[in-house]
């Protein structure tokens, strides 16, 4: 299986997956940090996150994936969202809220 592979599996596989530096509990840049604290706020308890740093081959292959350039990257239902910045602005217009599966 490549990279690009593996990658569709991930965002496949799962509802909600965050490719970021780092983990949910260490965010390893602000950026990700931002991300899942977005995520939390909105109300998520459960998502994915995939730590590009461990993995040199996602850390590239993802930007390849989605056509963009940064880290962290949101997928919700196999579908790229964006990044943090993105987040933020769907978050602030209630449009993140909707778009997550939140029980």
């Amino acid at each position: 299986m490549n990279t690009q592979e593996k990658i569709k599996a991930i965002v496949t596989e799962h509802p909600v997956v965050l490719f970021m530096k780092g983990t949910r509990q260490f965010p390893q840049c602000g950026f990700s940090s931002r991300a899942v604290q977005i995520l939390q706020a909105a109300g998520l308890k459960d998502f994915f996150t995939v730590n590009v740093l461990e993995d040199e081959s996602i850390r590239q292959g993802i930007k390849e994936f989605a056509d963009w350039p940064t880290i962290p990257q949101l997928y919700v239902n196999g579908e790229f969202v964006g990044g943090s910045d993105i987040m933020l602005e769907m978050y602030e217009a209630g449009e993140l809220q909707e778009l997550l599966p939140i029980a």
